[in-house]
């Protein structure tokens, strides 16, 4: 045969194939026997073998990577990828309709389309001139990774596009996920190989998804349903609906609940059908998705925060257990607090097998009495962290005792203090206990303060429990000998580390400041400190009425930093790290003295936020005299809302409180 009739013959194949999976995989309609379909591979596999020259990029055989991805790169989102805000209750999805009409200034109900929320990993596919170019993860949202090699592997992504009107540039998003049935039988046959076991479909999905080697990710039975688009360059129909059949036109799955309702009685009947079938669906849903069906309007609610306006998820209630407390334990934190934690008899909700969860403090734990022995209920609440709900008290052992504080510290045995209309405990031993000192390391190389990657926390306790490390300077000290004399610790991973030490000393004086763990000193006033001193040496010799000065800072963290800085320990730490080689450009000093009869307000806080954490906000209110609640009443000026808020900014809107955004709560700051 020569090339020229393996490359027609090659042609014909691809055609096929490409024809065959589709039918198999998205229209569920085998047009072929499997091993009709196999003797075809095979035969394409042979001819691409003999003569390379014919191997075209949208080749089936081409869809299981040859040789491992060495790393994930890093892929920028041309339109960012979103979350999405949430509703649990029927009165918040009623509001969300409200708004949205209210801002299209809409009399009539609103066109929705409604879709299930599948429980998966969200990923973009983008394809140039209709074919397939590359893949990433969601990230955090404006960054994702890599993953082109790994989605190429599943056969329900198409790698060539089919039909007509195909924009030039095509970014489609949407959930990898593992079906039940394939996530089963996958954990069926790795128990009898007696190799480990995913604990729930998402986890398999998102496990598979970042395998180094793309045939491992190839082997895994993972689908893909596209719900929406991102950066186009072309033509679109003007309804989401309308939209999403194009896409089906052009080769790409979608989830056949996918349904278009009117306003939001229909929303909330789509809610009810979706929850009353949620145990047979083939997949894992936690909700249904609502969405603004005219694409014109969603371009003119546009978004707030990192959430959509024109979109929302309605979740289903968190589940609940019923579970037994094995033990109530004390753990202790960087800055010294005591943390009570449930010790669980293990229970799963949610899709996880929970066997602790956290008491947040003694006054919480003595509001819901909880006790040894008590049986409890647990939910993991929003679906990720588990809570204790409440005990049910009449299943109390008889001479279960309430909980008391622990006079010392179940780590380094010194006194436990507790401050007077104080609700945290804290250990008073320092870097005597070595909880506070893995605390301490594990802050200062934290990625939003030094960023030494690959210092996980299983490695400082490492570091700590060996006697290698007993502060952060110390990092810098350590040499490949003691790094290889850990379990785990390979040539490799030894280098790795060292060269992640050296290359985080290049930092900001902010992050430097965050990295030192000085209590009540977040990112936002580790920011204004540096604004208004501009200089490490300025802060170092400056006394309290000075750092009072700074518009972040009131008297009690005023005298939290001016004690940092005049504690021997801590100044000879910051000495050697100058001296190690850390280094940071000149930082503008700019007057953050405050200005005014500052706010005099009362916020309350909820959702996310992007540009600052919420303790960052809650320090910057209180900081220019604000008052930061937990709950919502009469007496609140003002919410502030990022993404995913919940119930409290419903309540805010019922009482007409104002609501501010991001933006807008950050304009009110200056």
């Amino acid at each position: 045969m020569t090339q020229a009739e393996a490359s027609a013959r090659a042609t014909q194949i691809r055609l096929l194939l490409n024809r065959y999976n589709h039918r198999y995989h998205v229209l569920d309609d085998a047009e072929v026997p499997d091993a009709e379909y196999d003797r075809l591979w095979r035969e394409l596999k042979e001819l691409e073998a003999q003569f390379p020259n014919i191997v075209v990029a949208a080749s089936p055989t081409q869809r299981v990577g040859a040789t491992p991805n060495i790393t994930f790169g890093a892929v920028r989102h041309q339109v960012p990828m979103l979350s999405l805000e949430n509703a649990f209750a029927e009165d918040e999805v009623t509001v969300f309709d409200s708004r949205v009409r209210e801002r299209l200034e809409q009399t009539g109900p609103v066109t929705y389309s409604a879709e299930p929320k599948l429980d998966g990993l969200a990923v973009s596919a983008t394809y140039l001139d209709g074919k397939f170019f590359q893949a990433a993860t969601r990230g955090d949202g404006e960054t994702g990774e890599d993953i082109t090699q790994n989605l190429k592997t599943l056969a329900t992504l198409p790698l060539k596009l089919k039909g007509v009107g195909i924009p030039r540039i095509l970014e489609v998003r949407g959930e990898v996920f593992m079906p039940l049935a394939g996530f089963a039988l996958m954990n069926a046959e790795a128990a009898a190989r007696g190799d480990k076991t995913f604990v729930n479909p998402r986890n398999a999905a998102a496990g598979s998804l970042r395998q180094l080697d793309a045939r491992v990710t190839a082997a895994r039975p993972l689908d893909f349903f596209i719900y929406g688009v991102g950066y186009v360059e072309g033509t679109l129909p003007r309804t989401h609906s309308k939209m999403l059949k194009s896409l089906q036109q052009w080769g790409f799955n979608l989830c056949p609940q996918i349904a278009v309702v009117e306003g939001v009685d229909g929303c909330l009947a789509y809610y009810r059908k979706i929850a009353g079938a949620r145990d047979s669906l083939p997949y894992q849903i936690d909700g249904v998705v609502y969405k603004v069906n005219d694409l014109e309007s969603q371009k003119k609610l546009g978004f707030i925060s990192r959430a959509p306006r024109w979109a929302i998820a309605h979740k289903f209630a968190a589940e609940e257990v019923l579970t037994r407390i094995r033990a109530i334990e004390f753990q202790v934190g960087r800055t010294g607090a005591l943390t009570p934690v449930a010790r669980l008899e293990p229970a799963f909700v949610g899709g996880v097998t929970v066997s602790n969860a956290t008491l947040h403090n003694m006054d919480e734990l003595a509001r819901k009495d909880v006790r040894v022995g008590d049986t409890v209920v647990v939910r993991r609440a929003g679906d990720v962290i588990p809570e204790v709900v409440r005990v049910l008290a009449e299943r109390r052992l008889q001479g279960a005792l309430p909980i008391q504080l622990p006079t010392q510290c179940p780590i380094c045995g010194s006194p436990v203090t507790r401050e007077a209309e104080q609700v945290v405990a804290r250990c008073t031993g320092g870097r005597l206990c070595s909880a506070q000192v893995k605390g301490e390391i594990i802050h200062f190389a934290s990625r939003r303060a030094i960023d030494v990657r690959g210092l996980g926390d299983k490695l400082v306790e490492q570091l700590v429990d060996a006697g290698l490390v007993k502060n952060p300077a110390d990092l810098f000290d350590l040499t490949r000998d003691q790094l290889l004399s850990l379990d785990r610790m390979g040539e490799k991973s030894a280098s790795n580390l060292l060269k992640q030490l050296q290359t985080a000393k290049a930092t900001t004086l902010p992050r430097f400041l965050y990295a030192q763990g000085i209590r009540d000193v977040g990112e936002a006033t580790a920011l204004g400190l540096a604004r208004h001193f501009g200089e490490l040496a300025l802060l170092r010799g400056a006394g309290e009425e000075e750092i009072q000065r700074v518009s972040e800072v009131g008297p009690i963290v005023a005298a939290h930093v001016s004690r940092y800085f005049q504690n021997a320990d801590n100044a000879q730490q910051i000495d050697r790290l100058i001296v190690a080689g850390f280094a940071w450009p000149v930082f503008e000093k700019k007057n953050t003295a405050p200005t005014g009869e500052g706010l005099d307000k009362t916020f309350v806080l909820t959702g996310t936020l992007t540009q600052l954490t919420r303790e960052a906000a809650a320090e910057m209110i209180v900081a220019r005299g604000g008052k930061v609640s937990s709950s919502v009443s009469k007496k609140t000026h003002y919410v502030v809302a990022g993404s995913d808020a919940g119930s409290k900014l419903v309540k805010a809107q019922a009482l007409g409180i104002p609501i501010l955004d991001e933006a807008a709560f950050l304009e009110l700051l200056k």
